[in-house]
């Protein structure tokens, strides 16, 4: 599930955060487009499950068990995320919705780290590697990391910024992007 659910990240997130104005304009036919990108890759994916599947590494007992604490610590980080911004705001709805403003969420996991939703699926991503081994799973955790710190959370920041202005800017000078580290502000 986790190879076949991740490009639905990248194929949603980078375009709408790419192309606000667009998206904006298309509103909720942003998912359908989504879906429509992402349906034939699941179907090319869950088709090739067997080749997806094949390459493994044995993992150490020790490391199967750190990867169940970061799975179940990455759901329930994510499941925080979602009562915090609520279903709409963790779909992307106020990125797509002329009328859906939203709020800028900043208590909680939100006063830890900036992008607390991006950091969960790393973890949850981190966690089934760790617990099965599956190559495909360990190189997707790569990639969605460096997609994530290098495109979407960039781009997403730019787009906060227009939309909540100073009161954005504050929040960003206050607390960290993604690791919870105060002084180390990129990540």
């Amino acid at each position: 599930m986790t190879i076949i659910l991740w490009p639905v990240i990248p194929l949603f997130w980078i375009p709408v955060h790419f192309m606000t104005y667009l998206f904006k304009r298309l509103g909720a036919l942003t998912y359908a487009i989504s879906l429509l990108m992402w349906l034939p890759l699941a179907i090319f994916i869950y088709q090739n499950r067997a080749f997806f599947l094949y390459f493994n590494i044995d993992i150490h007992l020790i490391l199967k068990i750190i990867g169940g604490f970061l799975l179940i610590t990455g759901i329930l980080l994510h499941i925080w995320t979602l009562r915090l911004l609520g279903l709409w705001g963790l779909i992307g709805l106020p990125e797509i919705s002329k009328k859906v403003k939203g709020r800028l969420v900043t208590e909680g996991a939100f006063s830890i780290v900036r992008h607390p939703t991006y950091v969960a699926h790393t973890m949850i991503f981190s966690g089934v590697f760790l617990i099965t081994g599956i190559i495909a799973v360990g190189i997707i955790t790569i990639l969605d990391l460096l997609f994530v710190l290098a495109l979407i959370i960039p781009m997403e920041e730019r787009e906060l910024l227009v939309r909540f202005g100073e009161e954005y800017k504050d929040y960003k000078e206050r607390v960290p992007r993604f690791l919870p580290f105060k002084h180390h502000n990129r990540l």
